[in-house]
C-alpha cells in the first residue's frame, strides 16, 4: 500500500476488522441499524463499489449488502482492488470521499468494539470532513446520515465528523 491518505484510511479499517471476533459480530455501533456484522459487510460493499466507480463503472449505491462469512478477508481483497483501480483513474477518483465515508466507519466499527478512537489516523478524518462539510447538504445527507449532531468541547477529529454525520458522540 501506498501512503495517501485512502491507502491509511483502508489499513485502519483493515486492522479494525481483522480484529473482530466471532463473539464482537452482533455488537451495537453507533449506525444505529448496524451491528458490527451488518457495519463490516457495509464496508466491503462500499469499497467494492468504490472501486467500480473509480473504473468509470454505474454503481447502484441502493443494492442489497452481500453477507461475507470472513468480512476481514473479503475487505482486504476489496482495499487492494481500490487501491489499483484508484491508481489507474489518477486524479479522477474522489479520495477525500473515500476518506470521509472510511474515516465515519472507522469511528463506527472502533467505538463499536470499544476501542479508542485517539489511535486513529487523525488526518484521513481531517480530509474527510473537509470533503463531507463542502459536498454534504441537508438534501444529499437524507438517507445516508442523520442531521448533524453536536460534537463535544475538545472533540478530536473522529469525534467531530462522527457529529457531522449524525452520530451522537459523548466526550
Amino acid at each position: 500500500m501506498t501512503d495517501s491518505v485512502l491507502a491509511r484510511g483502508l489499513a485502519q479499517i483493515d486492522t479494525l476488522l481483522e480484529a473482530v471476533g466471532p463473539t464482537d459480530l452482533g455488537r451495537p455501533t453507533p449506525c444505529s441499524d448496524w451491528a458490527v456484522r451488518d457495519l463490516a459487510d457495509h464496508l466491503v460493499f462500499s469499497v467494492t463499489a468504490m472501486a467500480g466507480m473509480a473504473r468509470g463503472d454505474q454503481i447502484d449505491w441502493s443494492a442489497n449488502v452481500p453477507h461475507h462469512e470472513d468480512p476481514a478477508a473479503a475487505f482486504h481483497l476489496a482495499a487492494d482492488d481500490l487501491l489499483e483501480a484508484v491508481a489507474t483513474a489518477g486524479d479522477l477518483f474522489p479520495e477525500g470521499m473515500a476518506a470521509g465515508e472510511l474515516a465515519v466507519h472507522a469511528y463506527d466499527l472502533a467505538t463499536g468494539l470499544g476501542r479508542d478512537v485517539s489511535d486513529l489516523d487523525p488526518v484521513v478524518a481531517e480530509v474527510g470532513h473537509d470533503f463531507m462539510s463542502g459536498a454534504l447538504s441537508d438534501e444529499l445527507r437524507q438517507g445516508a446520515f442523520e442531521p448533524e449532531q453536536p460534537a463535544p468541547a475538545g472533540a478530536g477529529p473522529y469525534e467531530r465528523l462522527a457529529a457531522f454525520a449524525g452520530r451522537t458522540v459523548t466526550g
